[in-house]
């Protein structure tokens, strides 16, 4: 599972044998997130929840924003065969 970018001491991650949407899961301090990209241009989605809390997922939630084309170039780069 490459880790695409990271958020503090959270990794952000896209499984290579995972399904469409593009989308990723941010992992760390025992919890995980799934964000579903809407490529090209968002918006983000959240759209699983396991531990964050509301305060956090909006943090992480603008990080990832801001570095949305990285992701869904990263998306597109591991998924190419798709």
């Amino acid at each position: 599972m490459p880790t695409v970018a990271r958020i503090g001491a959270l990794r952000v991650v896209v499984y290579p044998n995972d399904h469409r949407p593009a989308h990723v899961h941010v992992i760390g301090a025992g919890c995980e997130a799934v964000f579903n990209l809407n490529c090209p241009g968002g918006p983000l989605q959240l759209r699983e929840d396991y531990g964050f809390s509301i305060a956090e997922i909006g943090k992480v939630k603008s990080a990832l924003a801001e570095i949305l084309g990285h992701l869904c170039a990263e998306w597109s780069r591991i998924h190419e065969s798709d």
